[in-house]
């Protein structure tokens, strides 16, 4: 995969969990990707003071990531 087409992957997977994010008042957005296997998010919001946000990175952010992307290794919310 091209960094374009990484990138664009992984929009699609962070437009699949906006809507849940959303639904708590918060959200996400891509801040980079590195080497083509790093991703750096950043959750807003109600998100950022969640005592779940830990189990949402996890279970939500990065199973979708990965399941569009399957190279990446990490994702990391960054402040």
């Amino acid at each position: 995969m091209t960094e374009i087409e990484i990138t664009e992957n992984i929009e699609k997977a962070l437009a699949e969990i906006r809507p849940f994010l959303n639904s708590d008042g918060g959200d996400i957005e891509l801040v980079q990707v590195l080497d083509g296997k790093h991703v750096k998010v950043r959750l807003q919001g109600a998100c950022t003071s969640c005592s779940l946000s830990i189990s949402t990175m996890k279970a939500g952010v990065e199973t979708t990531i990965k399941k569009f992307v399957p190279q990446i290794e990490t994702v990391e919310n960054v402040i």
